[in-house]
């Protein structure tokens, strides 16, 4: 793919494309160890080596990253309040410009996808797919067998929905319940409304895993890490199967 030498240094973060200019114009850009002054001149940076003072620049166009996302910071690229997960990125990664592939509420934490990749993240979003989430939850109530019946049935939320079949667990029961539960949608603050909708209430919320991403153990809160290129490719390659679409 070719593309233009100002925007390919832009993108990887070696400043504006004025700064790029400037930068052009010193003569510390080469491409295969020749000099580049024009800014409208076009690279295969898969192809050809770019170098800047000398050092390699590493081209990629994408940029996943997977996150431990702590409660207390909210799901979005911006917001004029609240600390926002592209807040936790370091200046490296920030500069590919990535989004978080849906959301956790502010409280929640857990597994979250973080591209550039836009149709990537189309397809993990879009409802016909199903793709399956997991999430392990403590329940304020007893979840019973007749919680889990209904959950598997699907359970009508306070605005008239009801939701698909979706797959509960009770890990542990009692006046406090530990649960894992696994539903193939996305609505707005669905968790908390299945369970709502069963007169029972969620004081904590972790996603554990997005369709064939787990949670990396090894991640702290707060903290994030590339997916390996095997992880890149199990979620391109992702094809929920019948049980899964069924929550099962």
């Amino acid at each position: 793919m070719d593309l233009r030498i100002d925007k390919l240094l832009a993108h990887m973060g070696y400043g504006t494309r004025k700064e790029v200019k400037k930068l052009l114009k010193s003569g510390a850009v080469k491409v295969d160890g020749a000099p580049v002054h024009d800014a409208k001149t076009k690279v295969r940076p898969e192809e050809q080596t770019v170098t800047v003072w000398g050092e390699p620049v590493e081209y990629k166009p994408y940029i996943y990253l997977l996150m431990n996302k702590p409660p207390g910071v909210v799901s979005a690229t911006e917001d004029p309040v609240e600390e926002t997960v592209i807040d936790l990125l370091e200046d490296e990664d920030r500069r590919f410009a990535p989004f978080p592939v849906g959301r956790l509420d502010k409280d929640t934490e857990g597994l979250l996808l973080l591209t550039n990749d836009g149709a990537l993240a189309h397809q993990l979003l879009s409802p016909k797919k199903h793709v399956p989430k997991t999430y392990v939850a403590i329940i304020d109530g007893e979840v019973t067998e007749d919680d889990v019946k209904a959950f598997r049935r699907g359970v009508v939320l306070d605005d008239g929905y009801e939701t698909k079949p979706a797959e509960l667990v009770v890990l542990r029961s009692g006046l406090r319940s530990d649960v894992e539960l696994t539903i193939t949608e996305g609505k707005f603050h669905q968790v908390k409304r299945m369970f709502r909708a069963v007169g029972k209430r969620v004081v904590y919320l972790k996603r554990v895993r997005m369709g064939p991403l787990f949670l990396d153990p090894d991640l702290a809160v707060g903290e994030y890490r590339e997916l390996t290129e095997e992880e890149i490719e199990q979620l391109k390659q992702y094809r929920p199967n019948s049980d899964e679409k069924k929550g099962t």
